[in-house]
C-alpha cells in the first residue's frame, strides 16, 4: 500500500538523473511530491488556436516550436530568424528580424509561449518563454485553463512532477495527509482543510483556485514557524539566567569616557537592554540599526554591566560576555575597539580581553605592556576562559567549538546576522544544568516589520533608528559607462587629498569565456590589474574570500594603516569593516546586488565627519534595474531600502532563499502583514494555553518539519 512516507523511488520508476535530481531538491517521500508545491502558474484563459488567429490583434498561443531557421536578408543585409509554430490546429510562420538573440534562445521541438500579432500570414517579432509542456485546453470551457509549472532541476521536468502529481492525486494517496491547524482556526480565517489545498494547489481551474491555495499554504508554513519560535520565547522565559545589579551611575562614569555623545535612540536600546539584565529569566533581544549607527557602542555598555558584577557565590572576579562576529577581520577590529573602550574603565582593575579565532588568540591588557595587546597560545587562552579570568572574549564561530568552555558566561552578543538559538547557547556554556546567558543578537540588515515578527518571534525586538552626530549622508550616482573617467579622475583627486577608497566587485575571477551562460560581470583580480594601470602611483590592494586568513588579516591591516589607496575587494568588506578615512566606494555591477547589500557596502564610507561618496557602475539599461538603483540615492534609510526591495523582489531575495528553509510561498506571502499577525496571534494564544502542545499533537509532529531560520 502506498502511504505518505513511501519513496518516490519505490513507486515511480526513475532514471539516474532523475533519482540526482530529486536528491538536489531534497524530495525522497511520496508527502515531500505533494509539498513540492508549483513556482507559478500560466493562465491559460487568453489562449488563441492557430485555426481562429486574427489579423493585426495581440494574441496568446501555446505550441511548439520546429524549423528553426537563420538567414541573412538580400536586402537589408540583416539577419531573419525563421520558425513555425504548431497547435493542435494547424500551423503558422514566426519571424523576428535583427534579433539574432532569438536563434539562441529557440529550441527544436520545444514548448513555448507566444504573444504577439498576425500579420498577413505570420507573426512579427513576437515574445517568446519557454514552457516545460503545453497546457491541456478545452476551448469549450474557457475559464479552466491553468497550467501549473513547478520548479526544476538538471535531469527532471515540471512535466513528470505534473503528472505524476496528478497520478497521486487520482489515487487519493492526499487523503492521508493530517491537518496540524485546528479546525477553529480554518473557520475563523475561512481557510480550506489542507487535503483541499493540495487539490487546488496543484490541479486549480482558475486563478482563484491557486491563491487560495497559496494563502492556506503560507499560513501553514508562517503559523507552525511562530509556534516554534513561541514555544522558544515560552521556555526562555522559563529559563534562569544571571541576575544582574545595575549601578546606573558606574555605567555613567562609564558612557562618559566614550568620544562621542549616544544618540537618543542607543540611550533608549541600552535602557531597554539594562533592565533585561536585571530579570531572573535570560535576555532574548535583537537591535536592528541601520549602518553606522552605533550598535557596537551598546554592545560594550552591556557588555561593562556584565563585567562589573561578580559571579554567584563568589566575593571577586567577573561575569563573563562571549561576544561572536562573522569574519576574523572583524574579530580583529572589534578586539581592538574593546580594548580602547576598556583601558581603565574600572578602578583598580582592567577586565582581561581575549581574542580567539581560527588563525589568532591574543589577550589584552599585556603583561609587559599594560596599554597593549599580545599575541598568546591557544592553550593558554582556552585555560583562562575556563576559569573565568577573562571578562570578554571576542572571536568567530570559534567559540562555539567544544574546547572552548566558560566558567560564568552570562551575555552572549552576537554581531552582523546571527541566530542562536537556545541549544547554540548551551553551547557556549558546556554546562547543562548552567544559567543560561543573556543573549544579545545585532543586525545591520534592515528587516521589515513583516520578517522580523516571523523570523525572531522568540526575541524582543529594539531599534536604533538615529545616526550619530557629526555623520554625513553619503552621494549616492549611478554611473553610466561613458561617465566612468570622470569618476576615476574625481577618485584620483580624492586620493591626492589624503583619502582611501574602496571598489567592489561581484566575483572574484573572470569567468570561463568558454561557457555559454557565463556572466559578463566584472571580476576583483581583473579589476586590481586595472587600477594598478590606471593609478601607478597609488597602492593598490586586493582582497576576497579565496585569499587565506593571514593575507586577508595583512591586507586589511595595511589598509588601516593608509599603505593602501585603493582596495579592490569582493563582498568580504560588506559586514562591519571600519575604516574612516575611506570616503569613496565604487561599486561594479551594482545591478547584481540586493538593494541591503548595497547599501551595507555604502555603509562603509559613511564612518567619519568627512564628506563621503558611493558611485554604482552598471552597464545595464533595463528600466526596472535603473529604477531598483534610483531608489538607492533616494531612501533616507536601510528601513525604507529593505521595505522597497521586499516589494520589489521578495523576502527570498532580499535575505537569499538558501538561507532559510521556508518554500518561496512562504517568502512571498511575509510582504501580507494580517497574515503575519494573524499566525503570530493564534500561535501566541495556544503556547500561553498549551506550551508543550499536549493536547495538539498534530501541531507537535508538524513543527518538526520546520526548519531553523537563521542569517549567515
Amino acid at each position: 500500500m502506498t502511504t505518505l512516507n513511501t519513496p518516490i523511488k519505490n513507486i515511480f520508476r526513475l532514471t539516474g538523473r532523475q533519482k540526482d535530481a530529486l536528491t538536489k531538491l531534497r524530495l525522497e517521500t511520496i508527502k515531500d511530491l505533494f509539498f513540492h508545491f508549483p513556482a507559478r502558474y500560466e493562465d491559460v484563459t487568453e489562449a488563441t488556436q492557430i485555426i481562429f488567429l486574427p489579423e493585426n490583434q495581440n494574441v496568446t498561443i501555446y505550441g511548439q516550436i520546429k524549423n528553426i531557421e537563420k538567414k541573412l536578408s538580400w536586402k537589408t543585409k540583416k539577419y531573419v530568424i525563421e520558425a513555425d509554430l504548431f497547435d493542435a490546429s494547424g500551423k503558422i510562420k514566426l519571424r523576428w528580424f535583427n534579433q539574432v538573440y532569438i536563434s539562441k534562445l529557440l529550441q527544436e521541438n520545444s514548448f513555448v509561449k507566444i504573444v504577439g500579432k498576425k500579420t498577413k500570414n505570420y507573426i512579427a517579432n513576437p515574445s517568446v518563454v519557454q514552457i516545460p509542456s503545453l497546457p491541456i485546453l478545452d476551448f469549450n470551457k474557457p475559464n479552466e485553463a491553468m497550467l501549473a509549472i513547478y520548479p526544476e532541476s538538471k535531469g527532471i521536468t515540471s512535466k513528470w512532477f505534473s503528472q505524476k502529481i496528478s497520478d497521486l492525486l487520482a489515487q487519493k494517496i492526499h487523503k492521508q495527509i493530517i491537518d496540524p491547524i485546528p479546525k477553529e482556526i480554518l473557520e475563523k480565517y475561512n481557510l480550506p482543510n489542507l487535503q483541499d489545498a493540495m487539490i487546488l494547489a496543484h490541479k486549480p481551474k482558475s486563478i482563484n483556485d491557486a491563491e487560495v491555495a497559496r494563502k492556506r499554504i503560507s499560513f501553514d508554513q508562517i503559523f507552525l514557524l511562530q509556534i516554534k519560535r513561541q514555544q522558544e520565547k515560552y521556555k526562555n522565559k522559563h529559563s534562569k539566567s544571571f541576575r544582574l545589579k545595575i549601578d546606573n551611575k558606574i555605567i555613567e562614569k562609564f558612557i562618559a569616557t566614550f568620544p562621542y555623545e549616544l544618540t537618543k535612540a542607543q540611550k533608549r536600546v541600552v535602557n531597554e537592554i539594562l533592565k533585561d539584565l536585571q530579570k531572573q529569566s535570560p535576555m532574548a533581544r535583537l537591535v536592528e540599526g541601520d549602518v553606522g549607527s552605533g550598535k557596537t557602542a551598546v554592545a560594550t555598555i552591556a557588555s561593562f554591566a556584565v563585567a562589573i558584577n561578580t559571579p554567584p557565590e563568589q566575593n571577586s572576579g567577573m561575569l563573563q560576555t562571549a561576544y561572536m562576529v562573522p569574519t576574523s577581520i572583524l574579530a580583529r577590529q572589534q578586539f581592538a575597539e574593546f580594548t580602547s573602550f576598556f583601558q581603565n574603565s574600572i578602578p583598580g582593575k582592567t577586565p582581561k580581553i581575549g581574542l580567539l579565532t581560527s588563525s589568532t588568540c591574543m589577550i589584552f591588557p599585556s603583561k609587559t605592556n599594560p596599554q597593549k595587546a599580545t599575541k598568546i597560545s591557544r592553550t593558554q587562552l582556552l585555560k583562562w576562559i575556563k576559569d573565568g579570568s577573562v571578562t570578554i572574549v571576542v572571536g568567530t564561530h570559534s567559540l562555539i567549538q567544544k574546547t572552548v568552555e566558560f566558567k560564568n558566561l552570562a551575555l552572549a552578543i552576537i554581531d552582523e546576522q546571527h541566530r542562536f538559538g537556545v541549544m547554540q547557547r548551551r553551547e557556549l556554556t558546556k554546562k547543562e544544568n548552567a544559567p543560561l546567558p543573556h543573549l544579545l543578537s545585532m543586525t545591520a540588515t534592515p528587516i521589515p516589520r513583516t520578517l522580523a515578527l516571523t523570523i525572531y518571534g522568540d526575541l524582543d525586538l529594539s531599534i536604533i533608528d538615529e545616526i550619530p552626530k557629526g555623520r554625513k549622508p553619503v552621494e549616492t550616482k549611478i554611473i553610466s559607462k561613458k561617465d566612468r573617467q570622470k569618476v576615476y579622475d574625481f577618485l584620483e583627486q580624492k586620493i591626492i587629498e589624503g583619502r582611501q577608497a574602496y571598489l567592489i566587485c561581484p566575483r572574484v575571477e573572470e569567468p570561463d569565456p568558454t561557457k555559454a551562460l557565463a556572466l559578463r560581470v566584472a571580476s576583483a583580480q581583473e579589476e586590481y590589474k586595472k587600477m594598478k594601470k590606471l593609478f601607478p602611483n597609488f597602492k593598490i590592494g586586493l582582497l576576497h574570500g579565496k585569499l587565506k586568513q593571514a593575507d586577508k588579516e595583512i591586507v586589511m591591516q595595511e589598509f588601516e594603516d593608509k599603505k593602501i589607496d585603493i582596495l579592490v575587494a569582493t563582498t568580504v568588506v560588506e559586514v562591519g569593516v571600519n575604516v574612516p578615512n575611506a570616503t569613496t566606494i565604487i561599486i561594479e555591477g551594482a545591478e547584481r546586488f540586493g538593494l541591503s547589500q548595497l547599501h551595507q557596502l555604502r555603509g562603509r564610507v559613511q564612518r567619519s565627519s568627512h564628506k563621503s561618496f558611493c558611485f554604482l557602475f552598471t552597464n545595464s539599461t533595463n528600466p526596472k534595474t535603473t529604477e531598483r538603483l534610483k531608489s538607492l540615492v533616494s531612501a533616507k534609510n536601510g528601513f525604507e531600502l529593505a521595505e522597497y526591495d521586499l516589494t520589489l523582489r521578495g523576502s527570498g531575495e532580499l535575505l537569499g532563499s538558501g538561507q532559510w528553509g521556508s518554500s518561496d510561498i512562504a517568502m512571498e506571502a511575509l510582504k501580507n502583514i494580517k497574515l503575519v499577525e494573524a499566525a503570530r496571534k493564534e500561535a501566541k494564544e495556544i503556547i500561553n494555553k498549551d506550551p508543550d502542545l499536549s493536547n495538539h499533537k498534530n501541531l507537535q509532529d508538524s513543527i518538526t518539519r520546520v526548519s531553523e531560520i537563521h542569517f549567515e
